[in-house]
């Protein structure tokens, strides 16, 4: 009964933000209520002994509260950085790297290429918006396919939004179902592995698909180096990159530092780094500090006056896009919290015991269908990224889930990567992001669907396929 409710609670999180147009934050705290009173009732009704909730206001504020006290922080300082690098040049910037190496000879490979890698700290719409006058000359001067373009674009920065961090998203995952700062490094390392075949599904669709459909794209709209212009003088290369390598390294030197080589005579574990190389390391490599020197690091390299229009309101700009996502993850971690105190972990735990096909992979793909499904209903990749792994969380060591390679949580980075795989498809008219690359790019309703829609289908699937294979190796 108390399975049947938690699919009941997740029905109505999709009805109450697709049909009602509810925010999901409110949709998710009532569902939480509706969850937890529902189960006390159930307790009370029920003639087995059913744990239950004493105190359901403490359980919703301790979820809560503990969620956004791990990752709060993360989101914000990963939010700044993308608003710096949007309003700066910085995104641009890097485009012009790109281009820079491949010319106008691959044009829609390069348009892929630059929005994989300006998506992994920027959120795709903004990026789209961003690029949208680059894609629009880059078509001019080479007498490719608007459309095409379109879509290789829109793809590249679909890949990496879900499933590589530093973008709120997945960072918000990885925490839900458990992973530590240690193993932060490695979702992100995991993430590009399989974020590649995912944007070259998107890139391949662009070609052989998009490319056949029309566009009413005025030919007379600002070209890119108009749209340059407006900043003046771009930022350098290593100043444009730097905010978002420096992060990544730290990240990497943290998780080498913890890297085990053995046991001592005691049996205590021996690092790889030793004395202060390893306090040193252990403490920038943390995901919050790491990413602190990138807001650093942008402030001091990218802002060409520090005064109130930078330090305040830029940074008040992405304090506000960060605090959204704050209120849904808290609003997740309020219903995970929930979910952890009911014996639905126990119940699955029986339930899959006698079914193979319901751990590992199995348990991946059910991962995948959930966050799909919300996806599709409220239209929102990061919502369905919390939610979906708020769910999975309890439920992920009946599961087979938890599944360690050496130090490396892979199978909770696993269940990440199929959960951003399913927070891909499809993107349609309840997403922003569809009406973002289909307003930029001329494209009507019908031809929307068919390239920009259908092409995030094909990711999704493409992805969950990938994440299977290596689930099927590793698990």
């Amino acid at each position: 009964m108390i399975l049947g409710l938690l699919f009941a609670c997740i029905l109505f999180i999709v009805f109450a933000t697709a049909k009602w147009k509810l925010h999901p934050f409110l949709s998710i705290i009532a569902s939480t209520y509706i969850f937890a009173l529902g189960t006390n009732l159930i307790g009370k009704l029920s003639g087995q002994e059913v744990p239950i909730i004493a105190d359901i206001g403490a359980t919703i504020t301790s979820g809560f509260g503990g969620i956004i006290a791990s990752i709060g922080l993360v989101i914000i300082f990963g939010t700044i950085i993308g608003k710096v690098l949007e309003k700066t040049g910085a995104a641009i910037k890097m485009a012009e790297v790109v281009l820079r190496l491949l010319g106008d000879r691959h044009p829609a490979i390069a348009m892929s290429i630059i929005g994989w890698i300006v998506s992994i700290p920027v959120f795709c719409d903004s990026g789209y918006v961003i690029l949208s006058s680059l894609k629009k000359s880059l078509a001019k001067r080479s007498g490719v396919s608007v459309v095409t373009l379109s879509v290789a674009l829109s793809t590249g920065l679909y890949a990496t939004h879900t499933l590589v961090p530093p973008t709120p998203g997945p960072i918000a995952a990885a925490t839900n179902v458990g992973i530590g700062s240690s193993g932060l490094f490695w979702v992100i390392i995991i993430g590009i592995i399989v974020s590649i075949p995912v944007a070259l599904a998107g890139h391949i669709w662009a070609r052989t698909v998009a490319s056949k459909l029309p566009t009413s794209l005025d030919e007379a709209t600002e070209t890119f180096e108009e749209y340059k212009a407006r900043f003046g003088k771009l930022p350098s290369t290593w100043a444009a990159f730097g905010p978002i390598a420096l992060p990544l390294l730290l990240l990497a030197l943290g998780s080498i530092a913890n890297f085990p080589i053995g046991t001592d005579v005691d049996g205590n574990k021996e690092m790889l780094m030793r004395g202060f190389a390893h306090t040193l390391f252990t403490f920038l490599g943390a995901p919050v500090n790491a990413l602190f020197a990138g807001v650093l690091l942008a402030i001091f390299t990218l802002l060409p006056k520090r005064d109130e229009e930078n330090l305040t309101k830029l940074m008040g700009d992405g304090l506000l896009d960060a605090a959204i996502i704050i209120m849904i993850t808290g609003a997740g971690g309020a219903l995970g919290s929930v979910i952890k105190a009911t014996p639905i972990a126990d119940y699955v735990k029986s339930l899959v015991s006698d079914n193979a096909a319901m751990v590992g992979v199995g348990a991946l793909i059910l991962a995948f269908l959930i966050a799909a499904v919300l996806k599709t209903a409220q239209g929102s990749s990061t919502a369905a990224l919390i939610i979906t792994s708020t769910i999975m969380m309890p439920l992920m060591p009946s599961l087979g889930l938890m599944e360690m390679m050496g130090t490396v949580p892979l199978g909770q980075i696993l269940t990440v990567m199929a959960i951003g795989s399913g927070a891909m498809a499809v993107s349609h008219v309840n997403d922003s992001y569809f009406w973002v690359v289909s307003q930029f790019s001329g494209m009507n309703l019908k031809t929307a669907y068919r390239a920009q829609t259908m092409a995030t289908l094909v990711q999704g699937l493409t992805g969950i396929i990938v994440v299977c294979i290596l689930g099927a190796i590793f698990l």
